[in-house]
């Protein structure tokens, strides 16, 4: 059953800061990789964050990440925040810090 994707207002704002091929480039990936597999680890694109309750994971798109948490009770991906690799530093850091 796949996962439904909800976008968080915050995701949204950071989403239509960007320009129009990255967004894309995001939003795809976004649609592939949460979509069916949202908990499927890898090496380098999907990261299970050790330290914080919330976020979750994190998905790595080129210079971009994707922070979001999953209820695999309802089958829900819900996308936090979509930062660049320096913003993302910052934003980790706030919610606690990531190993």
């Amino acid at each position: 059953m796949p996962f439904t994707i909800e976008i968080a207002l915050q995701a949204e704002t950071d989403l239509a800061a960007m320009k129009a091929f990255h967004r894309n480039e995001l939003l795809d990936a976004i649609e592939q990789h949460l979509t069916h597999a949202p908990t499927t680890l890898s090496r380098s694109r999907i990261k299970r964050l050790r330290l914080l309750d919330s976020p979750a994971y994190r998905l790595r798109v080129g210079d971009y990440r994707v922070y979001y948490d999953v209820d695999e009770v309802a089958f829900t991906v819900k996308v936090l925040r979509i930062l660049s690799k320096v913003s993302s530093l910052d934003y980790l850091r706030g919610v606690g810090g990531e190993k």
